[in-house]
């Protein structure tokens, strides 16, 4: 389990038009949203990133990066980003699902072809949605065992506005007796 306040997994993926995505080397003032998706085959995936690509600006006027990650190869890679029209959001692309699973991401098995067509891959990883500092901790964090009620890119928005008018810590780091 990842714990708030403490260093995350190591995150260095190949992305469709920037180069090396390295988590460690990500230059934002106040951190990166990692948004981990299903894959081309989730139709749910789809309209999601493209509620983040429309927020891509919105992030960045806070000092916070973004980037949609998938196990997914290139190539299907490609066609989500030209599904979604996007222009501004990052996509990383063949996440090891070793990875995924240091991430805490469930991992699912394929039921064939979705309600859209396209098949499942054997194996791929569930939803999440992290928010990560400069430092690399965990500041925000969700993981989800199915494509459906993610949380909202503008209620995370106007979080990030609280916690940076307040100075708020992240929260959910206490690992001693209960």
């Amino acid at each position: 389990m990842l714990l708030p306040r403490q260093k995350t997994p190591n995150l260095t993926l190949p992305t469709l038009d920037h180069g090396a995505f390295d988590l460690s080397k990500e230059e934002a003032q106040r951190g990166t949203v990692i948004c981990f998706y299903r894959g081309l085959h989730c139709p749910i995936c789809a309209n999601y990133l493209k509620e983040l690509e429309k927020r891509v600006e919105d992030f960045a006027s806070r000092g916070v990066n973004c980037i949609a990650v998938s196990s997914d190869g290139e190539e299907r890679t490609r066609a989500m980003a030209d599904k979604i029209e996007a222009k501004n959001l990052r996509f990383a692309y063949d996440l090891p699902l070793s990875v995924a699973r240091d991430w805490g991401l469930y991992i699912s098995t394929s039921r064939g072809k979705t309600s859209i067509g396209i098949e499942e891959p054997a194996l791929f990883s569930e939803p999440g949605l992290f928010m990560v500092t400069p430092e690399q901790t965990l500041y925000y964090g969700s993981v989800q065992t199915m494509p459906f009620v993610r949380p909202h890119f503008s209620e995370l928005l106007s979080a990030l506005d609280f916690a940076i008018a307040n100075d708020y810590p992240a929260r959910g780091e206490y690992t001693g007796d209960v």
